[in-house]
């Protein structure tokens, strides 16, 4: 499926998000021609991690979250790691963000801890979604269905588990931006 263009943001935050759960979608989106877009926290540089401890790789921020619209964009990817999305979601223009993208109706892929900004932004409920076991209770509290599966898809939200479920997440992603708008999901948020 071809992403040519299409023009996808991916959040990253300061010292927290897991590598292979940012570069394997971005990766996978740039192969299948989008344009992709790094949006952080701050300007620079931020580092990524493995395990939610270990250093890893730094990426290049190429805007930052404040005053930006999801009207700018064809799609959104949270990416996880626990320290990562607990300062995705502590950030209002993030939470606003992703609000945004739902009321427009535009697909989302969120993977491991990236679920805790859904909640966040409230846009569980009613929802069928997956994501690293220890969120399942607040997806649950946030009025949402978690089920155990590699990946799932509901209105044009695509959620995983864990970096083990990337291959079925990186093609769910590009099958659902490819799609393009899911007029259910902005009745639902």
């Amino acid at each position: 499926m071809s992403l040519q263009g299409k023009t996808i943001a991916i959040l990253i935050a300061p010292r927290g998000t897991e590598e292979p759960e940012f570069t394997k979608p971005r990766d996978a989106l740039l192969a299948a021609g989008a344009t992709v877009t790094v949006v952080g926290l701050e300007a620079g540089e931020a580092e990524t991690v493995n395990n939610d401890l270990d250093p890893a790789g730094k990426y290049p921020v190429d805007k930052v979250i404040d005053g930006l619209s999801a009207s700018d964009f064809d799609g959104l990817v949270i990416p996880g790691g626990s320290v990562g999305a607990d300062k995705l979601r502590g950030s209002e223009a993030v939470v606003g963000f992703v609000r945004d993208f739902f009321q427009q109706a535009k697909p989302v892929g969120v993977i491991c801890h990236g679920p805790w900004t859904l909640v966040e932004a409230d846009v569980v409920k009613g929802r069928k979604l997956t994501s690293f076991p220890t969120v399942k209770t607040d997806i649950r509290n946030a009025g949402g269905e978690w089920v155990d599966a590699e990946v799932v898809v509901d209105k044009g939200l695509v959620t995983s588990r864990n970096p083990k479920d990337l291959p079925a997440f990186c093609a769910k992603i590009v099958e659902e931006f490819a799609e393009g708008r899911h007029p259910d999901q902005a009745r639902s948020a």
